[in-house]
């Protein structure tokens, strides 16, 4: 699956599956340096992806700082050819100062043996 560079970082689409929905989304950035994979609450609502008053809130730490999150399990998540079924994401607001829609994050790279080629900006699957 081709990638694209912008502002040196390297973004994908991805599709998610949710209770029946499909969803694509753009500008996910990809990151080695994430343990997990979060999307943006704005982006998930469109496939009823909301938090419940059952959720349990997490508080998550990164370079942009800390972000309140919650967890779901879709049915797929999907990257190119590449789709993990049954499936955790973390859901959360994503206020970086700039357009991100998602990060792909190590539990999603790991599961899926993803091959990351710079040279032709491209993932590749094992």
């Amino acid at each position: 699956m081709q990638l694209e560079l912008r502002h040196n970082l390297i973004f994908a689409k991805v599709t998610l599956a949710y209770q029946g929905q499909m969803m694509e989304i753009s500008n996910v950035l990809i990151d080695t340096g994430a343990a997990a994979t979060i999307l943006a609450a704005d982006e998930v609502a469109l496939v009823k992806i909301i938090a419940e008053p059952q959720d349990i809130l997490h508080t998550i730490c990164g370079v942009g700082g800390t972000e309140v999150v919650f967890t779901r399990m879709v049915d797929c998540l999907q990257v190119g050819q590449c789709c993990l079924p049954n499936f955790q994401i973390e859901v959360g607001k994503m206020a970086y100062g700039f357009e991100i829609k998602g990060i792909l994050g190590m539990d999603f790279l790991l599961r899926a043996h993803a091959v990351i080629n710079l040279p032709e900006m491209r993932i590749e699957f094992r």
